[in-house]
């Protein structure tokens, strides 16, 4: 038996006890866009419930085109009007260049992506930047409540990284 099929069977029992009745709008109008890692438990890490926030995750947590789609549609259709960042300690992005991303994906399939991998070598500038992302671009509404954070995966603690409004 597959992981998929497990995760299936998983779902059946879920099921049985799910409510149903969540609203389409997330009721504390807030989004988060995190990593991907399987190491991050958003829900939990914030004291979330179904129903209560847009969780938006890619490798990184960074801010991307699609990111920005996203928040997009969160805020201008769904009524989020606040943006909490999570990126985090040892993440998978701090491991390789562009270069060497670059340069595998054209080894071993003869082609260059058309999107950059976002690898960064300082969490924290990484959170910087994507805060720059969201609260230049003409999309996103609502971008007086942004802010962004580094997840320690030792101790599941938050630290805040504080804007650089110099470089806005």
């Amino acid at each position: 038996m597959s992981i998929i099929d497990r995760l299936v069977e998983h779902n059946v029992e879920y099921a049985k006890t799910y409510r149903g009745d969540y609203p389409l709008r997330p009721s504390k109008q807030v989004a988060v866009v995190a990593c991907m890692d399987s190491r991050l438990d958003v829900f939990a890490m914030l004291g979330l419930g179904l129903g209560e926030a847009h969780i938006i995750r890619n490798a990184g947590g960074v801010i991307t085109d699609d990111m920005i789609r996203s928040l997009t549609i969160s805020q201008r259709m769904l009524g989020t009007r606040e943006i909490v960042l999570l990126h985090h300690t040892n993440c998978g992005l701090n491991t390789f260049t562009e270069d060497e991303f670059d340069d595998l994906l054209l080894r071993e399939t003869g082609a260059r992506a058309h999107w950059k991998a976002e690898s960064f070598r300082d969490v924290d500038q990484s959170v910087r930047e994507s805060i720059r992302r969201i609260t230049q671009s003409p999309f996103v509404p609502f971008t007086d409540n942004v802010r962004g954070f580094v997840v320690d995966v030792e101790t599941g603690l938050l630290r805040e990284v504080m804007r650089d409004d110099a470089e806005e």
